[in-house]
Order: C-alpha cells, then sequence, then structure tokens
C-alpha cells in the first residue's frame, strides 16, 4: 500500500509540472539569421518569421516600420515589413509577443549569400594576397555571417551561425571570394552589405538541392533513391553509431601515441617542401604516409556531406525567405565527373532555391572551373571541359552571370590562391545582371560558326572593344608569362572527328581558325581540356570561356585531372579535396 501511495504520488507529481510546462506561455522566438548586426535587404519587401504560442498576437517594428500577425496553430508566424531604403544608420528590430526581443546595430543594405564548395570556402587568410588585404579589411557597413556546417535528411528550421562585424580577424577566416567580392560592392555603391556564408568543401551540387527540387523534371532518380534509402537506414545507423564512434576514438588515441607524432613531423616538413615546389613551378614531393592508417570516424546517421539534399536541408532552407540580392557560388569540382548531368543538375539546383525562396529570378553569380592538371598535349582531352561546357550552357537561365577561371588555376592545387580577380570577375556580372549596369561584364562567348572552304569563321558575343591576345593576371609562381605571338588553344577537325591543333587568327571581331591537314574542316574546339593553352581576351582584360562549336559524344564519365599532388588549403588541417566520383 505504502509503495502504490508513493507511486501515486510521484505521477501526480509528474502530471502538475507537466501541466504547469503546458499552460507556462511560450517565448516568442526567432531563427539564428535574424541577429544583432544583421543586415536585411534593402528595396523589397522584408520577410520576418519565428515561433510563439498558437493564437499569440506577435508585432514587429523596424524604425518607423511595424508589422502584427497572430500565430498560427502550429506555432508559426511570419510578417513582411515594408520595403526600406539602404541606409548607413543603425536601427532597432523589436519582436514582441507575450515576451519582447530587441536586435541591435540593424543596417539596411543588400544581402548576397555566399555558396559552394572549397573554392568558396577558402579563406583570406589563405588568398594569395592576404598579407596586404587583411589588415585593410576593417568595415562596420561590412557584416559577415557564417552558417555552421550542418546535415540532415529533413529540412531544418534554424541552424547556428551569428551576425558579425568586418574586422582584420573576421575577415581573415571568411570566404576570400566572398569578403572580396563584399568588398567591391561597399566601394562601388557605398551602402551596407551583408554576406552570408554557407559552404562546404568536396560536395557536389544534388548535397546543395531539396527533395522536391531534386523530383521535379527531369527527376534525378538515382539521387532520390539514395536519399530515401538513408531515411530508412537512419534508425538503425543511429542506434549503430554511439559504438562507432566510441571504438574510433579509442583507436585514434591509440594511433595519436604510436603514429601520431612522426606522421605530424613529415607532413610539416612536406607541407614546406610542397609550398616551395610550388612557388617555383615544380611538381611537389610525395606526400608522407603513417606507418599505420590514419583511423577514420564513422559516417554520422544521417550520411555525408556528400550525399543529396542534406546541405540544402541543414544549411540552406533554415535561411528562407531571408530576403536577399543574390547568390554567388563556386563549386563544380565535385561533380566534374558526370559533366552532362551537370547541364541539368546545375539549372535545377539554381530554379530549386528560386522558387523555395519566392522571390523571382533573383541574380545567381557562379565562378566556371579553373585550369587543373599537366597541360594539355592532345588537342581534345574532355575531362573538366565538359563540366565547364555545362557550366556556361547555364546561362541561359534569365539572371546568371559567369566568372571565367580558365586563366587563373594551378595545375598542382585544386585551390588556386587568386581569389581576387575570380571575385573581380564576379562584381562585374554584378553589376550588369543584379544592378542593371551597361558595361563589358563577360569576356568572349562563342556564338556562332561558319564554313568558309578549309577554314572556319568564329563569332562571339561579349566582344567588348575587340578581341586581343593576352596574358593571365595572375600565376601560381608569380611570374607573368611573356605576351603571346599567336593565338593557343583552338582545335579543328574534319568529319573523321579527329581533332588536330589549329591556326588561329583575329580579324576584326571573329576569328579564323584553320589547319591545311584538316581541308574540309566541320568543327572547332577552344580549350578543350583540364589545362589548355588558352590566351583569347577582349580589350577589356577578360578571358573568352572553352567551347566546341560541336555535340558529338564525349564519355560520361571523366576522372580527375591528373595532379602531382595537390597541397591541402584547409584551417582545420584536413583536405578540402573533392572525392573522385564513383566509376572513374
Amino acid at each position: 500500500m505504502t509503495r502504490l501511495i508513493s507511486l501515486t504520488r510521484c505521477l501526480s507529481l509528474a502530471l502538475f509540472f507537466v501541466i504547469q510546462r503546458l499552460s507556462c506561455p511560450a517565448d516568442v522566438r526567432l531563427p539564428a539569421i535574424f541577429g544583432n548586426h544583421m543586415v536585411l535587404q534593402q528595396g523589397i519587401k522584408i520577410p520576418v518569421w519565428g515561433l510563439a504560442d498558437a493564437g499569440e498576437a506577435v508585432t514587429v517594428t523596424l524604425g518607423d516600420h511595424t508589422a502584427r500577425t497572430v500565430t498560427g496553430a502550429d506555432g508559426k508566424w511570419r510578417v513582411n515589413l515594408e520595403p526600406m531604403p539602404p541606409g548607413s544608420v543603425s536601427l532597432t528590430l523589436t519582436v514582441t509577443g507575450k515576451n519582447s526581443l530587441k536586435f541591435g546595430d540593424v543596417l539596411v543594405g543588400d544581402v548576397w549569400i555566399c555558396s559552394g564548395q572549397s573554392n568558396m570556402e577558402l579563406a583570406l587568410n589563405l588568398a594569395s594576397n592576404a598579407a596586404t588585404e587583411i589588415p585593410k579589411a576593417d568595415d562596420s557597413q561590412l557584416r559577415l555571417f557564417v552558417v555552421l556546417k550542418k546535415i540532415a535528411l529533413d529540412p531544418e528550421y534554424d541552424f547556428k551561425g551569428e551576425w558579425q562585424i568586418c574586422t582584420p580577424a573576421m575577415a581573415a577566416k571568411f570566404s576570400a571570394v566572398g569578403y572580396f567580392f563584399g568588398h567591391d560592392l561597399r566601394q562601388k555603391y557605398n551602402y551596407p552589405v551583408g554576406l552570408i556564408a554557407s559552404y562546404w568543401g568536396g560536395t557536389p551540387a544534388q548535397s546543395w538541392t531539396s527533395l522536391s527540387g531534386l523530383q521535379k523534371d527531369p527527376p534525378f532518380t538515382n539521387y532520390i533513391g539514395i536519399h530515401e534509402k538513408a531515411v530508412a537506414d537512419f534508425p538503425a545507423a543511429n542506434e549503430a553509431y554511439p559504438k562507432l564512434q566510441a571504438d574510433y576514438l579509442e583507436q585514434k588515441k591509440q594511433w595519436d601515441v604510436t603514429d601520431g607524432p612522426f606522421y605530424e613531423t613529415a607532413l610539416k616538413q612536406w607541407n614546406d617542401a610542397a609550398a616551395q615546389a610550388n612557388a617555383s613551378g615544380q611538381s611537389p614531393p610525395a606526400r608522407p604516409q603513417s606507418i599505420h592508417p590514419m583511423p577514420r570516424p564513422p559516417e554520422l546517421p544521417q550520411g555525408g556531406p556528400h550525399s543529396p539534399v542534406v546541405l540544402y536541408n541543414g544549411m540552406i532552407a533554415p535561411m528562407i525567405p531571408y530576403a536577399i540580392k543574390g547568390v554567388i557560388w563556386y563549386q563544380g569540382e565535385a561533380n566534374a565527373g558526370n559533366g552532362l548531368e551537370y547541364r541539368t543538375l546545375f539549372p535545377r539546383m539554381i530554379t530549386d532555391w528560386r522558387e523555395k525562396w519566392n522571390q523571382g529570378n533573383f541574380p545567381f553569380l557562379f565562378v566556371q572551373l579553373a585550369s587543373l592538371g599537366a597541360p594539355q598535349v592532345k588537342p581534345s582531352e574532355g575531362g573538366w571541359a565538359l563540366l565547364r561546357e555545362a557550366q556556361l550552357m547555364t546561362l541561359a537561365l534569365p539572371n546568371t552571370g559567369m566568372a571565367v577561371a580558365i586563366d587563373i588555376g594551378n595545375p598542382y592545387d585544386i585551390h588556386p590562391k587568386d581569389k581576387i580577380d575570380v571575385a573581380k570577375r564576379l562584381f562585374l556580372a554584378a553589376r550588369h545582371v543584379a544592378y542593371g549596369e551597361e558595361l563589358v561584364y563577360s569576356g568572349p562567348i562563342y556564338d556562332t560558326m561558319k564554313v568558309e572552304g578549309d577554314k572556319i569563321r568564329l563569332s562571339f558575343k561579349e566582344v567588348g572593344s575587340g578581341l586581343q591576345m593576352s596574358i593571365p593576371p595572375w600565376t601560381s609562381t608569380g611570374v607573368l608569362p611573356p605576351a603571346p605571338t599567336e593565338l593557343r588553344g583552338f582545335t579543328i577537325a574534319g568529319a573523321d572527328k579527329k581533332w588536330v591543333w589549329a591556326n588561329a587568327q583575329i580579324e576584326g571581331n571573329q576569328i579564323i581558325v584553320s589547319n591545311g591537314l584538316v581541308p574540309e574542316p566541320v568543327a572547332v574546339r577552344y580549350g578543350w581540356g583540364p589545362n589548355p593553352p588558352c590566351n583569347l581576351y577582349n580589350k577589356e582584360g577578360l578571358p573568352a570561356s572553352p567551347f566546341r562549336t560541336d555535340d558529338w559524344a564525349e564519355p560520361t564519365k571523366a576522372p580527375r585531372p591528373p595532379v602531382p599532388v595537390p597541397v591541402s588549403n584547409s584551417t582545420s588541417g584536413t583536405s578540402h579535396e573533392p572525392p573522385i566520383p564513383p566509376g572513374t
């Protein structure tokens, strides 16, 4: 009887606390994308949203703008503040329900998302001109937000991160391309800029696309199936994970004692030697290996960051529908093994983001793959050329722009350090696509061809004030090549599809291509290889995009270009190298 009374009392007490908890009002709250020092998008309606009790009245005030709503049955609420002009005067965003929240030092300007993989993630302190640029990176009107890495099988409501004022210390750890792009925006337009960094090295486009996006036309059934299997396997994987993690930690502890000190010393010596080799344009020595392989941590129950959908769910969905000006995107290496698929996958991802944001066709600017690997020897080497072609074809989407980077790669490193020229080219595209300026914002883009006897005449768009041969603004060795005496990178073929290097001459705003070995030419290619010898520019100094005039079948799978041994650039000490695609 005593036990029964005690049990009854315990149950009654537990029920009391449950009732008390349910009867207490839930505080109104907002996702982490809202915070002190944030930048809100000028010129369009500003969505503000959060959670509170069902039926709770919520009031949002920013300056002299106020909006009110009532929380729905699911506890969610949202208001749209009326558009505001840009301004450098700090405002306070106040959100009031049964409690009140205040976010101070809020600015109104332009908000850009910086996303992609390791070349977007590469920090300013690793860029070639870090020593001179970091001390100058002190701008109270430039605000930075870094989304902490997270994978999720279902769309998340929130992520971790906070707005920070740009200081040299903050900029040093931020995306170099993102920082330079934001800096150029500030210099040109002189109003506040907010940069939201959401990137993860080595990740493919399908990881950044929603499930519903992959299900649309064309449906990517292979990735949908992978995701559905991950969802089905999650309960068992989640149950097994603690033991796998414990085993890994024990193995790593032992490895740190037996191999760690020797390996770290050898790795430091190798990094120094590799840096010297890269600086002199030489092949780095072979990367050292530990006596015993370093233990690898088990994959998370949700899968890895390369899995379809998971990065959209964890790192993009929580910021939607935060008002933005546009997106800059630097990715493609992880999909380079299947350039044909990228023709539809990349545009689908862009369209998916635009559909989810419901903010129209906001500007989406991206970087074309840089050169990598040994200099091209054969007239046509394919591989990464197909991925670059897919990126070029994506310009068919409205309000897109592309920064060509074929001339500023590093043959020995998938992470070339010249990010300032990449950002300048993205900024030129932004001035035209996002801000409506009439200016030369792109290098020459192939338009049409005409066969004239034993020659082919090529016409181009975006020729600016004319075509020219030129040299890149940067090389990995720091030594620029001499002024060119002939156009390079052009190849020609007849109906037999046998490619040979071609003679190419500039004639006005056109190029005449020929080779005496091909008396009846039918097709031309330019820059068709992982590291081609390209030197065609317009007179504004912007390089031409690689292209081909044919549509002949190419291998659907291609390995990453052979590179002696790329140098790791990760600030965490681990490589951001994209995995070689399966089946290559």
